[in-house]
Formats: structure tokens, C-alpha cells, sequence
């Protein structure tokens, strides 16, 4: 089997035409979507970028690989421990060296182990290309490497290419010359004027008055044209809306050309191409603009479009967690998932159509903020420990069907629904800890830490990465700007959140 994994950097659902947006941002993914089949469910567990690549790639939760946080001990695997062997084969293989013992060639373009550190995702491949911008390379440099690539090998069996793209991550930053396709379009009603004044008088980096992450370290907003400096009207949020827009067009522009490269080799039928994103983004929602800091829908619900031999065209509504299609792609290539994974298969969702979904999922979040959250049937519940400098209770209640943005929080209405999700959490929580203990699923009681739960290791550690060392930057602009009482809360409390709330202090 010949697959191409097309991994879009911080793209989310609603902003696809083929889950329901109102501009053509996606034209060839809307193609791929109309023959393939397609997830409206699908949740990275671990977010943000380096935690939900190594859920991916490992298979197991970040509870259990310790990898959650972008920064300190915590944005690294724990080792194995005395049953490591001579090399990385073995129960926690990965999927890239899963694919490799088949007979797979597997090849990753991609900048990320280079700006993450994250080295671990390499494992397997037997080729990775670097694209050298550390994230911040447009679609036009990535492609040549994918390009020369498929020339050479497309026409032969059994490979994995994995591509990377970043232009729907900031800076928004797609060529001038390439123009607004959306100048006559109108944006998105969420955000109304009302919502971003609210947001603008509040704080929190990436929030609407400071919505470069220039601002959290003291040096202040990029020089790009397609950006604002801040979001202070609508007028601001459409100019910065529709540089997220033009991103994704560009970057479809070049999957169209991936494809067309396919075809002209006379493989594109016999592939199986899979489109997916590291993680979401807000856009707004609990006024984070242009990043990934939540545990929340937005930031964990990514697309999932899988096209090729056998699969069933349609749409799957159920919940699944991207460690599921780790398991899922491993079978679909004829190949044997490791005992040491956590997910659990849909292949029969892909090629029959049937029902293989979850009744609920937990999602996690330690480099922005140190949250978890569940979801299930309508509801999303945020149990916020340390809110990243940001304006978020402990707990936190959205009902998605009716408040897709997360605008108003029930969770003093709706007690019954929170003690429904607590209970959730507390059923996850406990399951990883005895799959910890025992070895069962991806525990591994041998390994050093093994039985701590990471989220609290981050917390003690010195919180979320990008809170680290710049407390002093951040509470200066906020005093700056008029916003003294956020800063002297952020440095009383050092953005711990209790439950109870009144006895918090900053350590």
C-alpha cells in the first residue's frame, strides 16, 4: 500500500468547506473529502503540536509517554526503564518503525523534531527532510521536497510520506502577491463587536489586546501585513481572520499539486491519502486568537479525511481520538500494532462504514495551560489547574450543539452535567494510573516517574512553557496598558486555579 499523510499545521474543521465553511478555502481538500470519508469527531488527546505528534506517532496517551509540555523533563518520552532493549523495537514501538518491519519505506518532510527537540518522532523513519524553517517555511518550500520525492518514488509499493505544511499557523504570512481571495467574502460572525471588546478589556497572551506572542516576551508585534497588532473591532479580527483564510487556500493550492503528481504517475487511485492537523486553533473562542492553548474543542478537534483502496465513502460522526488511527493505519496497511499502544481501531468505521466510536474522550493541555477536559455526547467540560495567565474558572461547562464557540459557561446551571463529567475524568484518570501500574495498554510500570501523573509534574516543575521566565515582560505590558489588577493576580496566584480558589497563592 502506497499512503500519503498530510499533516496541516493548526488547521481546524469549520474553516473547510467540506465541514460546513462559507468561503472556498479548500477546494482540494473538499475533493478528497467528497470521494473519501470524513470525521467530524476526531480529537488529538494531547495538545498542543509537540504532545499530540508524539500521541500520534507513539500511540499511547501523554499520560503515559510523559510527553505534554513543550519545555523541561516533560516535553520528553520517559525512559523504558531496565526492559529498554538494544533499540526502540519492541512494545512501544512506534507507528513509522511498525510500518519499517513490514517492508515499508517511510519518509517524514517535516521541520518539527528540529523545533520541538522532539528527536523521539524519528524513530522509524527511514528518511526525514527538514525543510529548514522551523516552522515558519511557507508551502512553497515544503512542496519542492515532496515534489522530488514522488518523482522518485511514487510508483513503487509499499511507503509511508509523511508532509508537513504550516501556513495556517501564525505568523500569517502567505506571499503578497498571492492576494486576498476573500477580500469580497465576509468573515465569520463569531467574534461579534460586542464579544471583542470584552476581549479586548480582558488579558491573556494571544488574547484580543495581546494577540502576538511578541507581547508575552516583551518584544512586541511582528511587521506583517496581513496581521493587525491587536484586535479592537471587527475590521481588525476580518483583516486577521482572513490571513488564516488565505493560508489554508495556499496550502491547498500545493496538496492539489501533491495530487496532480499522483496522477500523473498513475497512483493516485491506489493511495490511500490521509488529511489531518497536529491540533485546531482558536479563532476567538475563550479569547485566544491565532493559537493553541486550551484543552477545548477548538484547539483538540482536528480533520480527518482518509481516501483510497476500500475506504468507504460518507461521514463518521463518532468521537475518536487520533491515537485510535495510529492503531487504524497500522492494520489498514497489513501491519501489527504494538502491544504497548493505547488506541483502539475504527479500520472497520473506514472500510464498512460501521460504528467504532467512543462514548467519550479526555483531552489534554500543559504547554499553554495545565487542563483537562471532557467530551462527551453534547458537552465539554474544562477543569482548569493552571490557567496559563488567562481568565478561566476551575471548572467550566460548554454545550457544544447550541454554543459552538464556548461562549456561555453552565456550569453553575447544569451542576448534574458537571458531576457527569467530573466522573469522566475521574474514570480516565484512574484507568491510566492502573494501566501504569500493571503494564496493561501503554503503562510501563518499569519506567522511571512511571506512576506520576505529568500534568502535576508540570505544575511543580514551573508551570506551562510558555509561562516560564516571562511573568515579568507579560505583568509589564498588562500594568502598561491599564490592566494593572490582571497583573497583580497573575503574580499572586502564578495562574494556579483551585477549586475553591480563595487560598491560592503564587509559590
Amino acid at each position: 500500500m502506497r499512503i500519503l499523510y498530510i499533516d496541516c499545521d493548526s488547521l481546524r474543521p469549520d474553516h473547510l468547506g467540506c465541514y460546513g465553511y462559507h468561503r472556498d478555502t479548500s477546494p482540494t481538500i473538499d475533493s478528497l473529502a467528497a470521494d473519501g470519508r470524513r470525521f467530524t469527531n476526531y480529537y488529538v488527546s494531547d495538545a498542543p503540536c509537540l504532545p499530540s505528534r508524539t500521541a500520534y506517532f507513539t500511540g499511547r496517551f501523554g499520560f503515559h509517554t510523559g510527553a505534554i509540555n513543550h519545555r523541561g523533563i516533560n516535553a520528553d518520552i520517559r525512559h523504558q526503564g531496565a526492559a529498554r532493549g538494544d533499540s526502540m523495537e519492541g512494545p512501544f514501538r512506534t507507528l513509522p518503525r511498525a510500518f519499517r518491519n513490514e517492508g515499508y519505506q517511510t519518509t517524514l518532510i517535516s521541520p518539527f523534531p528540529q523545533r520541538h527537540g522532539a528527536f523521539h518522532v524519528v524513530d522509524g523513519f527511514d528518511e526525514w527532510c527538514d525543510t529548514g524553517g522551523g516552522g515558519t517555511e511557507r508551502a512553497e518550500v515544503v512542496y519542492p521536497y515532496a515534489e522530488q520525492w514522488l518523482d522518485e518514488h511514487a510508483t513503487e509499493e509499499d511507503w509511508y510520506l509523511h508532509v508537513n505544511f504550516w501556513d495556517p499557523h501564525t505568523p500569517y504570512d502567505t506571499p503578497e502577491e498571492y492576494g486576498n481571495p476573500f477580500a469580497d467574502d465576509p468573515a465569520p460572525e463569531f467574534p461579534d463587536e460586542a464579544t471583542i471588546q470584552e476581549h479586548y478589556d480582558s488579558y491573556g497572551p494571544h488574547s484580543a489586546q495581546d494577540l502576538h506572542h511578541g507581547y508575552l516576551a516583551g518584544r512586541g508585534a511582528p511587521n506583517l501585513e496581513r496581521t493587525p497588532d491587536e484586535i479592537a473591532s471587527r475590521a481588525d479580527f476580518e483583516r486577521w481572520i482572513d490571513g488564516y483564510d488565505v493560508g489554508i487556500r495556499y496550502m491547498d493550492d500545493f496538496i492539489a499539486r501533491l495530487f496532480e503528481q499522483l496522477k500523473a504517475a498513475g497512483v493516485f487511485e491506489e493511495t490511500l491519502i490521509v488529511l489531518t492537523a497536529d491540533h485546531g486553533e482558536n479563532q476567538g473562542e475563550l479569547n485566544v486568537y491565532g493559537d493553541h492553548q486550551t484543552a477545548d474543542d477548538k484547539t483538540c478537534r482536528v480533520p480527518l479525511i482518509v481516501r483510497g483502496p476500500d475506504v468507504e465513502p460518507g461521514v463518521d460522526d463518532d468521537l475518536h481520538y487520533h491515537l485510535d488511527f495510529t492503531r487504524t493505519l497500522c492494520e489498514l496497511a497489513g501491519g501489527h500494532p504494538a502491544p504497548g499502544w493505547d488506541g483502539q481501531s475504527f479500520a472497520d468505521a473506514i472500510i464498512e462504514g460501521t460504528s467504532q466510536g467512543r462514548d467519550a474522550l479526555v483531552l489534554g493541555q500543559a504547554a499553554w495551560a495545565c487542563q483537562r477536559a471532557a467530551r462527551w455526547d453534547r458537552w465539554l467540560l474544562i477543569r482548569t489547574y493552571h490557567d496559563g495567565w488567562k481568565d478561566f474558572a476551575p471548572l467550566e461547562l460548554y454545550d457544544l450543539s447550541d454554543d459552538p464557540h464556548e461562549t456561555t459557561d453552565l456550569s453553575e446551571e447544569r451542576p448534574d452535567i458537571v458531576e457527569e463529567g467530573l466522573a469522566i475524568l475521574a474514570r480516565w484518570e484512574g484507568e491510566r494510573h492502573l494501566e501504569a501500574a500493571t503494564g496493561n495498554a501503554g503503562g510501563n510500570p518499569d519506567g522511571p516517574r512511571a506512576l506520576i501523573d505529568p500534568l502535576f509534574e508540570v505544575i511543580e516543575e514551573g508551570g506551562p512553557a510558555y509561562m516560564r521566565g516571562n511573568m515579568d515582560t507579560y505583568t509589564e505590558r498588562l500594568r502598561a496598558t491599564g490592566r494593572e489588577e490582571f497583573a497583580d493576580d497573575i503574580e499572586r496566584r502564578d495562574g494556579i486555579v483551585s477549586l475553591s480558589n480563595d487560598t491560592v497563592e503564587s509559590r
